[in-house]
């Protein structure tokens, strides 16, 4: 085959540095997520959504073949940190580690409802019984120490 081919959709969990409401502003969390969506573009990882709440983001693209997860992470995090700080926003910082989940085509709906209704869910589950759950459906084992740095 003469042509690399891929559909791989991820779904990108992070936090804000010890779960700060550094995005507490919503004109300040909608430009965050529209930021960080156009960092993914230009990494050649389209989004389907980018959303979250005060504290934490959800980013839901297709991974580009080219790659890796890590690298990804490491550009967006760097890139959007500078940018917020730029916004007024001092001593803002994300958390060290991610979640990265594997999505298939047939549940892309439903993760982009999750996302738009991140408010709503969090009135009702805090971020860190949501991250558990997650991990716990995708069958990803952890240790509660380090998880949350």
């Amino acid at each position: 085959m003469p042509q690399s081919l891929a559909n791989v959709l991820i779904h990108l969990i992070f936090s804000t540095k010890d779960r700060e409401p550094f995005l507490v502003q919503e004109d300040l969390r909608r430009r965050t997520h529209a930021y960080l969506a156009e960092v993914l573009r230009n990494l050649e990882c389209p989004t389907l959504i980018v959303g979250g709440v005060t504290d934490h983001v959800h980013a839901f693209f297709r991974f580009s073949r080219t790659q890796s997860i890590a690298s990804v992470l490491e550009h967006l995090k760097k890139s959007s940190s500078k940018w917020i700080k730029t916004q007024g926003i001092a001593g803002f910082g994300w958390q060290r580690g991610y979640g990265a989940f594997s999505v298939s085509e047939s549940n892309a709906a439903a993760i982009v409802a999750y996302i738009e209704n991140q408010e709503e869910h969090h009135r009702k589950m805090t971020f860190e019984d949501e991250f558990r759950l997650i991990l716990k459906r995708h069958r990803v084992q952890f240790d509660e120490r380090y998880v949350w740095d």
